[in-house]
């Protein structure tokens, strides 16, 4: 059987992803390994055999694969973290990553360790496969293995960062339930405090207002919106016997029945400034006007503004409601849409089918890849990652085959479009993509570095090499938490999400959502999670860099 796996590598491919892939879904006291599971089932059949090990090819293919569309779906947010607070926490994260570096660095010089194992340690510790890949990518570029073959010593990285990626994971829950245990956090009184920053994510209701005070009779609801900073959506408003859309230049009057839709603070707001819920619920009458949820597959839509389309006035339509994967959004004017949003339309139900040809409504459509774009913006990032960028020193950094893809896919995915091409890609499509891409990258370095591995264990080192990793990733967890909550008074319901995208980690982001029972770490994971992995990715090189 080993023989057969040797002389069919893409059979022993699909056996280790067959394998570790549902092993990796078996929950032990709430926790998983998730697809990191198939690494260490590469692991532990590339140790049977030296030569059982996968082409390189694949798992430079998977590699490009996942970082690109990792970087495409988190451009958008990336850029727009540096907003407010956004720009302080993505400073504060690298810091703390570079003392998790420091960590590193001292754990190399008072256990002698060998440079490549440190950087492998470093990678694991904070379980950022991205990371690992530049690793691999300089040793390959820089350092000559001498005696030694360079499969051996590019498997080194991969042996630290196998015996250190559980405890990376596991570390930073238990620092996570220790310090919440410690400071008795009150996480709904968390998210209470911080409806007015507008950082919650509560589910979107619609409502029925009945109208009773006439002061609001002499104020568009364009003025209304504006001067109150109502953030919800007017839909249909009934007056009389008459059903009718709301537009900006609608004005109320005294009796008229108006559906809202908005989180229920601002469906509070609303209620107080124009007057009392009605028992009358209006949006449910569909004799007139009609709603359906709508899928966005025109790619001509993609990547513009909702107030760039002129619904209401080309097909008398308006967007309530924009679902992006599992996430409900409430549109506005300057809502950009992406393929694959489902967009909730109300319009005349004789104009129903013309507003669903205009979005497209295709999921057919939406399981397709523009191949032109995909290739060209994968060639412009490999092209960057293999640019030398000089430092200080006399030192050649180049962004390899993880940085380049990377920060390429952050521009474009950014821009969204250039004239007629389109750079994102349809929200599922991406998943997919980024999930293969990542099983041939982790089932490609197991394979090739399971040998190595079960060496390092047999000769003894394995227990020193663990216990480095779990000294960096403890103290790095606990220094993060400590310094931005008790001195930057972050409130912990976003600092364990940023705890995470530090991390990297999407186990611990599951932790931290179980926890808090609400929202908040998604955000603090989405602003620093792109920065955390540009600077890992540099921060690994730069310590083979400095102890080579």
């Amino acid at each position: 059987m080993i023989q057969i796996l040797i002389d069919n590598p893409l059979l022993l491919l699909f056996v280790v992803a067959a394998i570790g892939y549902p092993l990796g879904r078996i929950k032990i006291r709430g926790i998983n390994l998730g697809v990191a599971a198939v690494l260490f089932t590469g692991l532990a059949i590339g140790a049977l055999h030296p030569d059982l090990k996968l082409p390189e090819i694949i798992y430079l293919l998977g590699l490009v694969l996942f970082v690109y569309t990792v970087g495409l779906s988190s451009g958008p947010g990336f850029f727009a973290s540096f907003r407010r607070k956004g720009l302080r926490d993505n400073l504060f994260v690298v810091g703390m990553l570079m003392f998790a570096a420091a960590l590193a660095f001292a754990a190399h010089r008072s256990l002698h360790l060998k440079a490549t194992l440190t950087a492998g340690i470093f990678a694991g510790s904070l379980t950022n496969t991205p990371a690992l890949a530049g690793i691999l990518e300089y040793i390959k570029s820089y350092m000559p293995a001498g005696g030694a073959s360079l499969d051996q010593v590019l498997a080194e990285p991969v042996v630290g960062y196998s015996i250190t990626y559980p405890v990376g994971v596991v570390g930073m829950i238990l620092t996570i339930a220790l310090m919440q245990r410690i400071w008795k956090t009150d996480y709904a009184a968390e998210v209470q405090a911080l409806h007015d920053l507008g950082v919650t994510n509560e589910p979107i209701l619609n409502r029925t207002v009945r109208v009773t005070h006439p002061e609001v009779t002499g104020e568009t609801i364009r003025e209304m919106v504006s001067a109150h900073q109502l953030d919800v959506i007017f839909g249909r408003m009934k007056r009389g016997d008459q059903l009718m859309l709301v537009h900006g230049k609608t004005c109320l009057q005294v009796g008229d029945l108006v559906s809202v839709v908005g989180t229920q603070p601002n469906l509070d707001r609303v209620m107080a400034h124009l007057g009392e819920p009605s028992a009358v619920r209006i949006e449910l009458d569909r004799s007139e006007f009609d709603y359906r949820r709508i899928f966005v597959s025109n790619p001509d839509l993609a990547s513009r503004r909702l107030r760039d389309l002129n619904l209401q006035h080309q097909l008398g339509a308006i967007v309530t409601r924009v679902r992006r994967g599992d996430i409900e959004l409430l549109p506005r004017g300057e809502t950009v849409l992406e393929l694959g949003d489902r967009v909730r339309v109300l319009t005349h139900r004789e104009r129903m089918d013309e507003v669903s040809s205009f979005f497209g409504d295709s999921y057919r459509a939406l399981s397709e890849i523009d191949i032109l774009t995909f290739s060209l913006g994968l060639a412009l990032g490999l092209l960057l990652g293999i640019v030398p960028i000089p430092l200080p020193g006399g030192i050649i950094f180049r962004l390899g085959f993880a940085g380049g893809p990377l920060i390429m896919a952050l521009i474009l995915g950014a821009l969204g479009r250039t004239g007629p091409m389109v750079w994102s890609l349809p929200y599922s499509a991406n998943l997919t993509l980024r999930q293969i891409g990542l099983v041939l990258f982790l089932a490609g370095i197991g394979t090739r570095s399971g040998y190595a591995f079960v060496t390092t264990f047999a000769q003894g080192g394995g227990i020193l090499l663990f216990a480095a990793g779990a000294g960096i990733t403890c103290v790095t967890a606990l220094a993060t938490l400590w310094a931005g909550h008790q001195l930057l008074k972050i409130p912990l319901s976003l600092l364990i999400g940023m705890l995470s995208g530090l991390q990297t980690q999407p186990a611990v982001l599951g932790f931290a959502l179980e926890q808090t029972g609400n929202d908040l770490p998604n955000i603090g994971y989405a602003t620093v999670y792109p920065i955390a992995t540009i600077a890992k990715i540099f921060l690994a090189q730069l310590l083979l860099m400095l102890l080579r």
